[in-house]
């Protein structure tokens, strides 16, 4: 008889082929994961096993051999995100996953994806910190660390869903963007919903958009890898092995890749690098609003503890508090827009997440010139309740 973990991944498998009807009760965030990750095309996963991302890698392991992908167990967390670049490379949608001290470790290469425009998923299961922290308890401390933790200006997108069907469709936007933008993606869970488990029903067949990198169609002695054309700000991309020959590097390059010192053209492909994500913000920001059209409180909440909020607001609607919530799915580039436009219609913003403040500063900085912004968390691996949450509006709202 199979044991668990081989029904998990037949189910995966045959939901890449579209063979069955999927229904799968109780299926956990990280399975979620790997499902949208081989329905959005994975064919490489290079990484190193921490809680409480393991899963990740072991069901990936496991399904990629079986839909004709490669799977690689690296020495360490820098080797794990460099094979994952290199995979992609060679033309393969490429992955990798780990935790809060993985994600510190593989941040240099995170860079490296950004100036080399290596289209990568970076996920991030996280758990509570500094340093080993609480390895199975949860956190949302990495935030500012998905968004400035390589050095050098630069973009980033991030996303964090916080649904295990959610995880499963954001997953497959992960590869989207990053295939359209030729860049790493992070895409942040949390332990909670890493490990959570929910039903999860996907039509059969189902028809969510999945996106390729943009291939050059010239003879390969024209091919420059980092030229644009008019009117599109993202190169096409060829893949090693296929006749096209260029060069890779981390340094300030020009259009053949090859480095250079000019001054113009270091200033070119950096503020290039910036425009292809900060320019498509309406395209890649996503959020939820709940509950806010005529609300006059505003509770901003991602991942796991957004679901916290929700029911938060819940209650106190039952108790007549004109509350809403706003939940950033694209944590980075942040909704600037959306936030600021909410910093004008509420009386106040409550930021709730689980580490010290660290997305308040972001939404302080932009709604904070019209409304108070007002922060709440927790940073001692335990998850907050709506019951909290609720007891921190109700003590602002009756001071």
């Amino acid at each position: 008889m199979p044991d668990k973990k081989e029904k998990i991944v037949t189910v995966l498998c045959n939901l890449l082929k579209g063979g069955i009807k999927m229904t799968v009760k109780l299926m956990q965030g990280n399975e979620a994961c790997v499902a949208g990750a081989l329905k959005a095309g994975m064919k490489f996963y290079a990484g190193y096993p921490i809680t409480p991302s393991t899963e990740i890698a072991e069901l990936s392991a496991e399904a990629l051999p079986k839909v004709g992908g490669k799977f690689i167990q690296m020495e360490d967390e820098i080797g794990g995100i460099a094979a994952a670049l290199g995979g992609s490379l060679t033309g393969l949608k490429s992955m990798t996953a780990t935790s809060g001290p993985g994600f510190s470790l593989k941040q240099e290469n995170i860079g490296y994806g950004i100036i080399t425009e290596t289209p990568c998923v970076i996920v991030n299961v996280q758990r509570s910190g500094p340093s080993t922290g609480l390895p199975t308890s949860p956190a949302q401390g990495d935030i500012m660390q998905s968004r400035w933790g390589t050095h050098g200006d630069h973009s980033i997108i991030t996303l964090y869903p916080s649904s295990v069907k959610e995880i499963y469709y954001t997953t497959i936007r992960a590869f989207n963007l990053a295939e359209k933008y030729r860049t790493p993606v992070i895409l942040l869970l949390d332990e909670i919903i890493g490990h959570m488990r929910e039903k999860i029903e996907i039509p059969e067949n189902d028809d969510v958009e999945i996106i390729d990198r943009k291939k050059p169609t010239c003879d390969p002695s024209e091919y420059k890898a980092f030229k644009v054309k008019e009117g599109d700000i993202v190169p096409e991309m060829a893949a090693f092995g296929q006749g096209y020959r260029y060069h890779v590097t981390g340094l300030v390059h020009d259009e053949t890749g090859f480095p250079s010192g000019n001054e113009l053209v270091a200033d070119k492909l950096l503020n290039r690098l910036i425009d292809k994500i900060e320019g498509n913000k309406d395209d890649i920001v996503t959020y939820e609003e709940y509950l806010l059209d005529d609300a006059e409180i505003a509770i901003v909440s991602f991942g796991s503890i957004a679901r916290s909020s929700k029911t938060a607001v819940d209650t106190l609607r039952s108790q007549g508090y004109k509350v809403g919530l706003f939940r950033p799915i694209t944590i980075w580039p942040s909704p600037e827009e959306q936030l600021l436009e909410l910093g004008k219609r509420m009386k106040k913003i409550f930021v709730v997440e689980l580490n010290a403040g660290q997305y308040f500063l972001e939404v302080d900085r932009i709604a904070g010139k019209h409304v108070q912004v007002n922060k709440y968390g927790k940073i001692n691996g335990e998850i907050i309740t709506p019951e909290e949450i609720v007891a921190v509006v109700k003590e602002d709202q009756n001071a």
